[in-house]
């Protein structure tokens, strides 16, 4: 294969910056990068374009890993400029966040879509004037009671969450590295699940 933009992809993960908001549910997409930068052996550190960037390979294909550092509802504006300077399109992207609509442990990889409540999938959407770019959804529904769901996104896992939560990312980076090497519906095949030990779709 060639060194083109068809051999290499933008793998970013949603999340907000700062101690205060680490093991949280909202900030899923971090550690789905940091466990695949593990995997890669990268070191996401890099500073560029309003992001935290790590550089690696999965066989033949090169990948770029990042953290926008922008705050989630900003986040079109560290992932805009990331594709210009990688001279990559839309369709070379991966984006993985939260899902709230998935209960916990539910993964559901997806072409297209809507940006629905997500604010940093909002303001990718409205950055990249496109919601033709791949993304890869990680549910964070509880099992358990909550009160309001904005605190919930933003506060810390729960100690019994946290054996769920190792499976969950590298479940993620499973699903992940399977659509850089096999394509995004044979990824969707495999992957996509409604909570952990079930294969059952999300309609």
């Amino acid at each position: 294969m060639s060194d083109g933009a068809a051999d290499k992809f933008l793998i970013v993960g949603l999340g907000n910056p700062g101690s205060r908001y680490e093991l949280t549910p909202h900030n899923i997409g971090f550690h789905v990068i940091d466990r695949l930068a593990e995997r890669l052996n990268v070191r996401v550190s890099q500073r560029t374009c309003n992001a935290l960037v790590g550089f690696g390979r999965e066989g033949e294909r090169k990948l770029v890993l990042a953290k926008p550092q922008t705050f989630m509802n900003l986040s079109g504006n560290a992932v805009k400029p990331l594709l210009a300077n990688q001279e990559l399109k839309p369709d070379r992207l991966i984006v993985v966040y939260d899902d709230f609509d998935l209960p916990w442990t539910g993964l559901r990889i997806r072409l297209r879509g809507s940006a629905g409540t997500h604010n940093g999938m909002k303001s990718l959407v409205g950055s990249l004037g496109t919601t033709e770019f791949l993304r890869v959804r990680v549910g964070i529904h509880p099992e358990h009671p909550f009160g309001d769901a904005a605190s919930f996104v933003l506060s810390k896992f729960r100690k019994d969450d946290l054996a769920d939560l190792a499976e969950l990312l590298d479940y993620s980076v499973d699903a992940i590295l399977a659509i850089v090497s096999e394509g995004a519906e044979k990824a969707m095949t495999k992957f996509n699940r409604r909570a952990r030990g079930s294969n059952e779709e999300e309609p």
